[in-house]
């Protein structure tokens, strides 16, 4: 059987054999209800609970009751707009601004929420020559959404300069950032960043599908969105009395089995970031091919291409045949494609499991595919 050469690490990491084996040893030995349970396996559950907050809020600079447990960037950046819009002073004369550079998860529920009138107006914010989010022509806004890292471009953005440029336009503009990108490649520091909310996905950092993060700088500023068990401290007839937070923010069972997978998954990223060297090999190569168009920028985290005459998903089924894993498509990211004028592209991106070896391989395919 031929070897799996896996360059689509953006997508979704590969899980290391330490998250692998935290899982396992907890569903076997340790699998209990949070919450729920007064014995010593359910309060054993509660401090694994505790301490993957902890860890995840020194991860990103925030404080634990910050840190929000979900079922992935898409609940939590759908959930930021239920929250927000639900509050009693919310006003349908609200605007926000979006940006080419976002995931249909970021964009998407805003764009719906101006088809439903919701809001007043929808901004885009202007890309500079490069594609960058221009930090000098932030349209002033209630709502600000920063995609930190296209996964399409794979260019890290200034989210502290483009936030406090906000403020600068509006002191109580609520900004909003999509990590999922950037945090498999950059360090996270949300009180720098000045943000309001962010959110990323584990199973981008190695950590299981089923579990996100949902950062909320004041959580106790705003009400629920998501009502049931645990989430109330008590309940009468007529009204109910909410929990502090995080708890008021976790409404029923949380994903017990990914979030065991937390802790080793970010102790593994720390120390096993991608190597990017990789991606400017890839680059230097393809840059030879007269038929590819690279999209990317050298110094990029991931490499995206078209080739001249052929349809991406070609690209990438031709690709597979020979056991190799890339994306192909739109990337859920159909603005930045028609942006460049393009249907779709190919991304080859990398994680800590990829060598030399599987880029030449790579390559090697790809020339065979231009013949």
């Amino acid at each position: 059987m031929n070897k799996i050469i896996y360059l689509d690490a953006a997508a979704s990491a590969l899980k290391p054999n330490q998250v692998i084996a935290a899982e396992a040893g907890f569903m076997r030995k340790s699998y209990a209800n949070a919450g729920r349970g007064v014995c010593a396996r359910a309060v054993a559950v509660d401090d694994m609970v505790s301490h993957a907050r902890a860890r995840v809020a020194n991860f990103i600079n925030a404080k634990p009751n910050q840190i929000v447990f979900t079922s992935g960037a898409t609940d939590g950046l759908n959930r930021v707009v239920n929250i927000v819009t639900g509050q009693s002073e919310y006003k349908k004369s609200a605007t926000a601004a979006v940006s080419d550079l976002d995931h249909h998860s970021a964009r998407l529920p805003w764009q719906e929420l101006l088809c439903r009138g919701k809001i007043k107006k929808m901004f885009m914010c202007e890309l500079d020559e490069i594609f960058d989010i221009n930090s000098n022509k932030i349209p002033k806004t209630d709502f600000l959404i920063i995609t930190a890292m296209s996964n399409v471009l794979g260019r890290a953005q200034d989210v502290k300069k483009i936030i406090a440029a906000a403020r600068k336009k509006n002191l109580n503009v609520i900004t909003i950032v999509d990590a999922s990108q950037y945090v498999v490649h950059k360090k996270i520091d949300v009180k720098k960043w000045d943000c309001d909310f962010m959110v990323f996905s584990g199973h981008k950092i190695g950590a299981d599908t089923g579990v996100g993060i949902l950062y909320i700088r004041n959580p106790e500023k705003y009400f629920p969105d998501k009502f049931g068990g645990g989430m109330v401290m008590s309940v009468s007839k007529d009204n109910f009395v909410l929990n502090d937070a995080p708890e008021k923010w976790e409404a029923g069972t949380l994903p017990l089995t990914q979030i065991a997978g937390l802790i080793p998954a970010i102790d593994y990223l720390e120390k096993n970031r991608p190597n990017l060297d990789l991606i400017k090999y890839a680059y230097d190569e393809l840059s030879k091919l007269p038929r590819v168009k690279i999209l990317t920028k050298r110094d990029a985290a991931i490499l995206s291409f078209v080739v001249d005459g052929m349809h991406p998903l070609d690209v990438g089924a031709m690709l597979g045949a020979y056991d190799i894993c890339v994306r192909a498509g739109n990337m859920c990211a159909s603005w930045i494609h028609q942006r460049l004028k393009i249907a779709g592209s190919i991304r080859i991106s990398v994680g800590s499991w990829n060598k030399v070896a599987d880029i030449k391989k790579f390559l090697s395919v790809i020339k065979k595919i231009l013949r």
